[in-house]
C-alpha cells in the first residue's frame, strides 16, 4: 500500500511527535504531511519527508504555530492526498481533519478529541492569557469548531486511541468506536542498566514541559513541605515562575536531553507525575527504567500504572494528596524487575505490531465505497 502519515503540527518534539517517529520507524517511505513544521526542533523527524501546508512561510516569519490555529483546518484540509492508498493522521486538534480520496483507507490514531474545544476551553484561555473582553468572541468560534470536528470525525474508517480515557471521549463526542493503542516507550528505557548496591536511589524526579496544566507546582510545593530531594527537567513558559517557588531541596534542571533521560530516570527512587493526562508516556519511560511512578490517579496512567504493584495514585490535584502519597509510597518496597516486565507491556515492538495489525486489517476489510464518507465536508470554521 501507498501510505501517508499526517500530523497537526511539528514546532516540538513531545509525546505526539513520539507517536510519529514511531510510526515513521514502521514506515520510513511515507511522507509525513502537516501544517506547519520546526526541523531544528523534532529530533529524529528531522531528516523525514515532511511536507508543510502554504502557513509554513508565515510560522517561518511568528515561530508561533497558535497564531496559524484560525486558518489550519482549511490548510488541512487542502492536503493533496489522491496518490495514497492508506492515511494514518495523528490527531490532537486538526490532523484527522483531511479529506482522503474516496478510494483510500484513513486511520487515525487520536490523541483526544480536540480538548481546547470540547473540556477545556476555559482552562486554555486562562493558560495562553487571553484577555476577558476577547473570550465570549473566541466561545462562538469554538462552536464553529466543535461542529466541524463532528464532522472531520467522518471521515476516519478506523480509530485508534492512545488510552482508555480516550477510547470512552471518543465515543462519547464522534459515537465512534475505536480500538486502544498505548504510545510506544522506547527500546533504549528498557536496555539502562540497574543501578548496583550500594549506590543509593536519594531523589524523586519529574520531568514534563513547564505549562500550567503539569501542575508541577503541586510537586515542587509538596517537596518544600516534606524537605525531600526533588529534580524537576523540563523546559516551558512557567520555568520562572516554578523556579521561583523552589525551595533548597529542589533542584530545577532545565530541558533534559533524550540521550540523559534513562540514567536519571533509573536513579530515581520514584517518578512524580501530578497532570490529569490522556495517555502519558513519560510515566512508562520511567517504568521501563525499572523506577516506580506516583502520580495523579485520572486518565492515562489508570491503564500504564498499577497501583501498588508499579507504583502509588493520589485521588486529587493537592498538595496535601501528594504528601499522602509520598508517605505512603515511602512505606512499600518495589520490585524493579516485575516494574520492568509491566512496561514491556507497552514497548514501541508492541506499538509497531498493533498498528501493523491495525492498517492491514482496515486496508483489507473496509471497500473504497465505503470508505472516508469524502461528502461530509463543511466549510473549514477560522477563528
Amino acid at each position: 500500500m501507498k501510505l501517508a502519515i499526517v500530523a497537526d503540527w511539528l514546532p516540538v518534539f513531545a509525546g505526539a511527535e513520539h507517536v510519529i517517529a514511531a510510526m515513521h520507524d514502521i514506515w520510513p517511505e511515507a511522507p509525513i504531511f502537516t501544517t506547519v513544521a520546526n526541523r531544528k526542533n523534532v529530533g529524529p523527524l528531522s531528516h523525514a519527508d515532511i511536507r508543510t501546508s502554504p502557513l509554513q512561510k508565515w510560522y517561518s516569519l511568528t515561530g508561533n504555530h497558535q497564531w496559524m490555529l484560525p486558518w489550519m483546518p482549511r490548510a488541512i484540509e487542502n492536503i493533496d492526498l489522491r496518490e495514497f492508498d492508506t492515511i494514518i493522521s495523528s490527531s490532537h486538534a486538526i490532523g484527522k481533519g483531511i479529506i482522503p480520496p474516496s478510494t483510500a483507507k484513513h486511520i487515525c490514531y487520536c490523541h483526544t478529541p480536540m480538548r481546547y474545544a470540547w473540556e477545556m476551553e476555559d482552562e486554555y484561555l486562562d493558560d495562553f492569557n487571553v484577555p476577558h473582553f476577547l473570550r465570549r468572541m473566541i466561545k462562538e468560534k469554538l462552536k464553529q469548531i466543535r461542529k466541524w470536528d463532528l464532522t472531520t470525525a467522518q471521515r476516519v474508517d478506523q480509530f485508534v486511541a492512545n488510552s482508555t480515557t480516550v477510547q470512552e471521549r471518543i465515543k462519547r463526542v464522534y459515537n465512534r468506536e475505536s480500538i486502544v493503542i498505548h504510545p510506544p516507550v522506547n527500546d533504549r528505557f528498557f536496555e539502562v542498566p540497574n543501578p548496583q548496591p550500594p549506590t543509593p536511589k536519594s531523589y524523586y524526579l519529574t520531568v514534563g514541559r513547564h505549562v500550567p496544566y503539569k501542575r508541577t507546582d503541586l510537586l515542587i510545593q509538596a517537596a518544600n513541605a516534606m524537605k525531600i530531594p526533588l529534580k524537576v527537567g523540563g523546559s516551558g513558559k512557567d520555568f520562572e515562575r516554578l523556579k521561583a517557588m523552589a525551595g533548597p531541596t529542589v533542584e530545577m534542571l532545565g530541558f533534559v536531553p533524550d540521550e540523559d533521560l534513562p540514567e536519571l530516570y533509573a536513579n530515581a527512587k520514584a517518578f512524580l507525575f501530578a497532570p490529569f493526562e490522556d495517555a502519558g508516556v513519560v510515566p512508562l519511560e520511567a517504568q521501563a527504567c525499572g523506577t516506580p511512578v506516583v502520580a495523579f490517579g485520572k486518565g492515562g496512567v489508570l491503564d500504564t500504572v498499577v497501583n501498588g504493584e508499579t507504583g502509588v495514585y493520589f485521588a486529587e490535584q493537592s498538595v496535601d494528596a501528594v504528601t499522602d502519597a509520598i508517605g505512603r509510597f515511602e512505606k512499600m518496597n518495589f520490585d524493579t524487575e516485575i516494574i520492568r516486565e509491566h512496561a514491556k507491556k507497552f514497548s514501541a515492538e508492541r506499538f509497531r505490531e498493533k498498528m501493523l495489525q491495525s492498517s492491514t486489517s482496515v486496508s483489507s476489510s473496509i471497500s473504497p465505497t465505503n470508505s472516508s464518507n469524502t461528502s461530509s465536508r463543511v466549510t473549514s470554521p477560522t477563528v
